[in-house]
């Protein structure tokens, strides 16, 4: 894998990549390499058990959440956003579902609407990042806008739709999101080093998010994002527990074969080859799946991680910088192929 590791180092030299990268095949590890560091005024390095934020790359947690309710009969994927949740939504279509919440179709606002916003931080100049600290405090920045678009009329992406299926687990369930998530994936996975944390009270070897400006200086993200990752995104993670978590999948040790099929189907069509599951992109090539992957970006954090079903591979991308994740991503994918580790 000494090629790989190369190519790794030269990308990391052009584009200064801060973070952790895991690169396996079943149970063999091909590459595991850090670089920077988790804390620059400390000058603490990176390592393979540093835990970083992953953006919106745990929407896929907050599916398989979902996917456990349908399969404990608490819940199913036709039923409708009024029939589980106490909130008022005054402009939200009552036909909006759950699957239409999973697959970005329910044409509902988004609190980040990258459409028409640049800058994330501009979410808390009315309403303070540090005020964040569970599901219901998003519901001010949506809930009472009109909708987008009309339901199951087109995928749009939106975070919203995703604090409200988190939502939806907490009334079903009758525990806080993160709670359950721990209990139900996190532990089950083995996911030791995973959890939503608090800005202002980050566990020990967890990396400080960074946000660097052209004239070299930079700034953490701690006034950046809400000070609690929700459903749409904030977990921690090391590359090892986003591995122990494509193996739990995919060996059913998270959800029985009908539901893991259900999270993997490839629901809606984005673009050429580029699809839709719940809470997972999926790749194809021909008729075949390709690859699931997941990525995540926010101020301070950029994430890829990635199963190629057809060769038991799986790539962890995750940085503590607002980039350098993607370039990781397709130059890892760029040597696999050409080593016929995948075709």
């Amino acid at each position: 894998m000494t090629t790989i590791i190369n190519r790794l180092n030269q990308v990391q030299e052009d584009g200064h990549f801060s973070g952790t990268v895991l690169v396996k095949k079943e149970e063999e590890i091909l590459v595991m390499e850090s670089y920077g560091f988790a804390s620059r005024s400390e000058q603490i390095e990176n390592k393979p058990d540093t835990r970083f934020g992953i953006a919106s790359g745990c929407k896929l947690f907050t599916a398989v959440a979902i996917c456990q309710l349908v399969e404990a009969g608490k819940l199913s994927f036709e039923t409708k956003l009024q029939e589980c949740l106490k909130y008022s939504f005054i402009h939200f279509d009552q036909d909006i579902t759950v699957h239409h919440l999973l697959t970005h179709k329910a044409g509902i606002p988004d609190y980040f609407d990258e459409e028409v916003m640049d800058d994330f931080e501009e979410l808390w100049i009315k309403n303070p990042m540090y005020l964040i600290r569970n599901l219901e405090n998003f519901l001010p920045l949506f809930q009472n806008e009109p909708m987008k678009s009309g339901v199951g009329e087109k995928f749009h992406y939106n975070n919203a739709g995703y604090i409200l299926l988190g939502l939806i687990v907490e009334q079903v369930s009758q525990r806080p999101f993160s709670e359950y998530v721990k209990e139900n994936i996190f532990k089950r996975a083995n996911m030791k080093d995973a959890g939503y944390f608090e800005m202002d009270s980050l566990p020990g070897r967890t990396a400080l998010g960074y946000i660097d400006f052209p004239d070299g200086t930079w700034k953490t993200n701690v006034y950046s994002l809400p000070v609690k990752g929700g459903s749409d995104g904030g977990a921690f993670v090391s590359v090892k527990d986003m591995s122990n978590f494509w193996h739990a999948l995919m060996d059913h040790q998270l959800l029985r074969d009908e539901y893991t099929r259900k999270l993997l189907t490839p629901h809606i069509q984005v673009n050429e080859n580029s699809y839709y599951g719940y809470g997972v992109w999926i790749q194809k090539k021909g008729n075949e799946m390709f690859k699931y992957h997941i990525m995540g970006y926010d101020p301070g954090v950029s994430f890829h991680s990635a199963f190629y079903p057809s060769f038991s591979i799986q790539t962890v991308i995750c940085s503590n910088k607002s980039e350098g994740a993607f370039a990781m991503m397709k130059a890892i994918e760029e040597e696999i192929v050409a080593q016929r580790l995948i075709k």
